[in-house]
């Protein structure tokens, strides 16, 4: 225990020491509470009718007391007594566990008999931009059934068989640290070591993570460590002054009411930093995708109020930090903000992400869907804008929670049209983000594409797969996650420059697109239709010489679309066309989305007819 390190924003073990621990035949408490008077702990063991002192042994505000001969196996609260003698009754900021909800007592638990058999996954697990990286966002009440919350057990049983089968590689767990009201979906928590009671104990969250490695899928857990719950006996005021929230009432409160962390202090930077670097270690997940990283960049986001300086300094220190102990794990933002360098390391200056979410894509993607076609052809940019931008960090485009939630629709709800019309363009715009450089990221529901808006209080509506419509966009969505993972273009070069091309951008009055992705092995032709208008013959310039084959389209007839598709392998023909001299004629369906392949052979593509070129280098000597 280095308690000059945990004061100074130095600690990742403060979790080691601080709250309760077996010592012996009985049990250690340690706590930080700088402005208490007197501190004491009771238990379950007395049914909460015996205090026990603690006796402060640091004067920065350590308090410390043993009970000898107690198994670590009760219920404990702390009574604090503030400076005016008045009492207040907390729960543990490092308890590894607390009573279900609406109890919030703290429960002592010892986690060291719990046994990891995933060291081959462990040891082979390695940090790499050419890894693909599809996850599965999920809130784990989306998994209850029969009108009861579900079990982290259940869950290994239920969620683990679907996202293999799916093809996902991640899964992201929406917050499980404690939090008292429901509806917060964790992002307002009490205890940041603590993971929830509501889907069992810490043995079974392990054993989760354990199955799902041994399954060769990876865990990612999202973290909000802007702000916390306002509730009594949580981590508010809690020895009668501000300890971990600003000292100042205009930064006390967040704008979503919470009280904001602190992240200037030492022991509260120690106390976020001890968290992650906790449930990376003990846990044993695969990432931390860290929530409202705007509000830590700029007070309350508003980049018109100014820079948080001291949140600068916590995400650089807390990146840096984690990078170096756990290398092979990746940490994400979801930043609202055109900051720059999030994902660059901090010895460049960056604040040393590894990824960003790309919410200015989603953004615009999802206004231009929701758009009528026929207006589509005056807002052609908003599909070809991220590529403008997309190397200036490493994105991920993400189709989340947020996006399904509070009357915005869900995602094939936004579609505009008809219900048919829905569905035609829902797979249109997914075949365009699975083929958009950049990771990928879908909340549960996404993939068979739901209607009713994501509630926490029940499940999934799984039953739709029970009708020919949702059941052939499941299937659709299903055969774009293993062409993904399938083809090392699709992720391996996600952030080369050299392996997108646009063959046509500008053509904003058919709104139709077209572009490539290739590497030494292969060039995919992407061919996005976005109005309601079908083409014979449609003729298309493409890079290389070759045979093109059809490998998905989105109105093929298994996908429930008209079938209008490119059933024969395609030869291109030296006949000019979007600038380029070889080219294949086409049948494209109103609303299609189509993916064509030809075997590049390692040559080099064509992207300028040379004659072109000739001609205008005559010209312009």
């Amino acid at each position: 225990m280095n308690l000059d390190y945990f004061f100074s924003g130095l600690d990742t073990q403060a979790y080691q020491y601080m709250g309760v621990h077996r010592l012996g035949d009985g049990v250690e408490f340690y706590l930080w509470a700088p402005h208490a008077k007197n501190v004491e702990v009771f238990t379950s063991r007395e049914n909460f009718s015996v205090f026990y002192p603690l006796q402060k042994v640091d004067d920065r505000g350590i308090w410390h007391t043993v009970i000898e001969h107690m198994e670590p196996i009760y219920s404990y609260r702390y009574r604090v007594t503030a400076q005016d003698g008045h009492y207040i009754y907390k729960s543990d900021p490092y308890a590894f566990y607390s009573e279900m909800r609406p109890d919030n007592a703290s429960v002592m638990y010892d986690l060291n008999y719990f046994q990891f058999t995933d060291k081959e996954y462990m040891d082979k697990r390695k940090f790499s931009y050419e890894n693909p990286l599809n996850i599965y966002e999920v809130h784990i009440n989306g998994f209850s059934h029969e009108g009861r919350l579900t079990t982290y057990r259940e869950l290994k049983e239920r969620l683990i068989p679907y996202v293999k089968d799916m093809g996902y590689t991640h899964i992201e767990m929406m917050p499980i640290v404690e939090h008292p009201f429901d509806g917060s979906w964790g992002y307002q928590a009490t205890g940041f070591f603590s993971a929830t009671s509501r889907y069992g104990t810490p043995y079974d969250l392990m054993d989760f993570i354990n199955e799902c490695h041994l399954n060769d899928i990876g865990v990612i857990l999202d973290v909000a460590y802007v702000h916390f719950a306002t509730d009594g006996f949580g981590l508010g005021y809690f020895d009668g002054q501000p300890c971990y929230e600003y000292k100042t009432k205009d930064m006390e409160r967040s704008q979503w009411g919470s009280f904001q962390f602190d992240l200037g202090s030492g022991p509260v930077i120690s106390y976020l930093m001890s968290s992650a670097n906790f449930f990376l270690n003990e846990y044993h997940f695969d990432g931390l995708r860290m929530d409202a990283v705007s509000n830590i960049i700029f007070y309350e986001g508003n980049k018109n109020i100014g820079e948080n300086q001291n949140g600068l300094s916590f995400v650089k220190r807390f990146n840096y930090t984690l990078k170096k102990e756990h290398p092979d794990v990746m940490l994400i933002a979801e930043d609202s903000t055109d900051y720059p360098k999030v994902t660059v390391p901090t010895m460049y200056e960056g604040l040393g992400f590894d990824y960003k979410w790309d919410l200015g894509w989603m953004n615009d993607t999802l206004k231009y869907y929701m758009m009528d076609p026929e207006f589509r052809q005056y807002h052609h940019n908003m599909l070809t804008f991220s590529m403008a931008y997309f190397y200036s960090e490493k994105f991920i485009l993400p189709l989340s929670h947020d996006e399904v939630v509070h009357s915005k629709k869900t995602i094939v709800d936004k579609m505009w049209g008809n219900y048919e019309t829905q569905f035609a363009q829902c797979r249109n715009l997914f075949l365009y983000m699975f083929t958009h450089p950049g990771k990928k990221l879908n909340f549960l529901g996404n993939d068979m594409a739901m209607y009713r808006e994501f509630d926490e209080t029940r499940g999934l509506d799984w039953d739709i797969l029970n009708y020919p419509a949702h059941d052939s966009f499941h299937r659709y969505f299903r055969d774009l996650c293993q062409i993904y993972k399938s083809y090392k273009v699709f992720n391996a070069y996600d952030y080369d420059p050299q392996s997108f091309r646009w063959i046509d951008a500008d053509n904003y009055k058919q709104s139709i697109y077209i572009y490539t992705r290739y590497d030494e092995e292969y060039c995919f032709l992407i061919v996005l239709n976005m109005k309601p208008i079908s083409y014979t013959n449609y003729r298309i310039g493409v890079p290389y010489r070759g045979v093109y084959t059809e490998i998905i389209n989105s109105e093929k007839d298994i996908y429930n679309g008209c079938n209008m598709c490119n059933f024969k392998p395609i030869r291109s023909h030296k006949v000019k066309a979007h600038g380029l001299p070889n080219s294949i004629e086409i049948d494209l369906a109103p609303y299609a989305a189509v993916m064509f392949a030809v075997k590049s052979g390692k040559k080099t593509p064509i992207f300028e007819d040379p004659d072109l070129v000739k001609k205008s280098a005559s010209k312009a000597a």
